[in-house]
């Protein structure tokens, strides 16, 4: 027959066996198999600038005939074209084409307006955040403007005339064969003219920089 103390021997090693198995950590659950979470593409943000911001991907506007006071986004000439602005406001540029003519009057571009093999293009009373390059064309008249950046002629066959604009670049005239007078500007960079034919003509001309070449006595 088991002692006393046999039996409290006994009785404390199966106490032990219980304490220990109800303190065991439990076996995990394994979850079921699937594809690691995303973030929703909502959720995402996009860069500054990116093609899907508002805006970005507006259609440029084609112009022949007349677009008024009001804003729009890149203006182009077509091939051919006539077109007038009058005080719109264009938060790109303004694109030119070949044999095409471009009025434009009180107008405010927050890019440059680029011609190449225009018919003719003229500028007044208007403001110009960044260049007025017109190239391998006819005629261009530039009046009362303001350009921050350049304004540059180069290979022009017709009349040329800058008369009373304020340019924070160059005034730069290459090349051009039909005549040019550049009169009352005040440029607060380069004043450089070279290879016209015949020379450039004018007078009363403010500039901070340099007066070059054929601008030389302007």
């Amino acid at each position: 027959m088991p002692t006393p103390r046999a039996l409290s021997s006994v009785g404390g090693l199966a106490l032990s066996f219980a304490l220990l198995a109800c303190t065991a950590d439990p076996e995990p659950t394994a979850s079921p198999a699937g594809p690691p979470s995303a973030t929703p593409t909502s959720a995402r943000t996009q860069p500054a600038g990116s093609p899907t911001d508002a805006g970005a991907g507006a259609d440029p506007e084609n112009c022949d005939g007349e677009i008024g006071a009001t804003t729009v986004e890149t203006v182009i000439v077509p091939a051919g074209a006539s077109c007038t602005l009058a005080g719109t406001q264009v938060e790109g540029n303004v694109l030119v084409s070949r044999d095409a003519t471009l009025v434009a009057d009180g107008i405010r571009v927050d890019g440059n307006i680029q011609a190449e093999g225009a018919a003719s293009v003229e500028v007044s009373g208007a403001e110009v955040i960044g260049n007025v390059q017109v190239k391998q064309g006819g005629s261009s008249v530039v009046l009362d403007t303001i350009i921050d950046g350049d304004l540059q002629w180069q290979a022009q066959s017709g009349l040329l005339e800058a008369d009373n604009n304020t340019i924070g670049g160059n005034l730069q005239a290459e090349n051009n064969s039909g005549g040019l007078a550049i009169s009352g500007n005040t440029i607060g960079g380069n004043l450089q003219c070279q290879a016209n034919d015949p020379p450039p003509t004018g007078a009363d001309n403010v500039v901070d920089g340099s007066r070059e070449d054929q601008c030389a006595d302007l």
